[in-house]
């Protein structure tokens, strides 16, 4: 299994409206990872939703980094978990929340939900 992605090749840019609080909201409904246990591929919905502070996430670079967890094995909890953090040191927004809707497995679903507010 291959190595998880270095939150450094998520690029950043500068904010074009920083006085003002808006909302990003990015879906990536194609992620995929591995199975620790099992080796079976799981795959899921992110819906990242960010309010920026001094900068934006670069979307092709996410893309790309999102991509590169296809052949990763790591849990649902973890990888969600993992994402956020790598995020919110990138962007440090005022408010993030990342959410992980995993596909059925023998008839359930798994839906993790990671928030993070600036203090």
């Amino acid at each position: 299994m291959a190595e998880a992605p270095k939150a450094e090749s998520l690029e950043t840019f500068t904010n074009p409206n920083p006085s003002r609080e808006f909302e990003v909201r990015i879906e990536a409904p194609e992620f995929t990872c591995i199975c620790p246990k099992t080796g079976h591929p799981d795959f899921a919905n992110l819906v990242l939703t960010y309010i920026p502070d001094k900068l934006c996430l670069e979307l092709k670079a996410y893309k790309l980094y999102i991509h590169a967890w296809r052949n990763v094995g790591i849990f649902h909890e973890a990888v969600t978990n993992r994402i956020a953090e790598d995020l919110i040191s990138a962007l440090k927004p005022r408010y993030l929340k990342l959410v992980g809707a995993f596909h059925a497995h023998g008839g359930i679903t798994t839906t993790v939900t990671v928030e993070h507010k600036a203090q």
